[in-house]
């Protein structure tokens, strides 16, 4: 029997961004795959695929290293895609980029703290309500390169990818996609329908590039006028149908 006192070694739960986050109280993969199959009932593909944030906020106990490779497999079994760590000590961050780890600030994964509760008071005349603030999109940054086979998924978000991606990469967003190494591999934005999202490239010639699922394959090569320079790809709306127009973009 489990003593439901003692805090288990992982619990699944929502960010502020709404990708799932994994809290880790202990990182030995052996001790992970212990508790998960007696959380998941032993189901492989309990989850579909999900990206996953790894919090290492609770650890009671900072270890010397990281079993990256174990820890990730072990997690990919249950069918995540870890992608993104946060609250992760500065020794262990190297390691976490090497793994192909992107590395989050913890504003990102914990949700507000609910307002405290005034204590009853004499009724004070209500002030006007505030201007309303602007909802400004969250941005997901990956500082490294994107290596083939790898995805990065920025859920309910704009992507900005500050090194490359490679040849047999995936790289997909919600919102726009910005990448400022050179661009291989496929690249997927306005994933969820989002006909303004934008690809903005200084180095094009991805395998495949879509928003809101209109795409364009590249079998036949990249056209000259954009093949490895800086370019802009959007919709256009004409009369009847949306087809992609990928232009050169000026820095000047």
């Amino acid at each position: 029997m489990t003593d439901a006192s003692v805090p288990k070694p992982v619990e699944f739960c929502d960010s502020t961004l709404g990708v799932m986050v994994a809290l880790l109280r202990e990182t030995e993969p052996a001790k992970l795959a212990d508790a998960l199959h007696v959380m998941l009932g032993g189901m492989p593909d309990f989850f579909n695929g999900e990206p996953l944030v790894l919090d290492f906020g609770a650890l009671s106990k900072i270890p010397a290293r990281i079993d990256w490779t174990g820890l990730t497999s072990l997690l990919r079994r249950y069918r995540t895609q870890p992608v993104a760590a946060c609250n992760l000590p500065e020794s262990l961050v190297p390691g976490a980029r090497h793994a192909g780890i992107a590395i989050l600030g913890s504003e990102h994964t914990r949700a507000a703290a609910p307002p405290q509760q005034r204590p009853a008071a004499e009724p004070e005349p209500q002030p006007a309500p505030p201007p309303p603030v602007p909802v400004v999109a969250p941005t997901m940054y990956i500082d490294r390169p994107v290596r083939s086979g790898q995805q990065i998924y920025a859920r309910n978000a704009d992507l900005v990818l500050l090194g490359g991606v490679s040849h047999g990469a995936e790289v997909i967003a919600d919102g726009s996609i910005q990448c400022y190494g050179p661009l291989r591999g496929r690249v997927l934005a306005g994933a969820h329908g989002d006909t303004a999202a934008r690809v903005i490239s200084s180095n094009f010639g991805p395998e495949l590039v879509s928003i809101a699922g209109v795409y364009r394959t590249f079998e036949r090569g990249i056209p000259p006028a954009v093949a490895g320079r800086p370019t802009q790809v959007r919709l256009r709306h004409s009369a009847d149908r949306q087809e992609l127009n990928v232009e050169p973009l000026s820095l000047d």
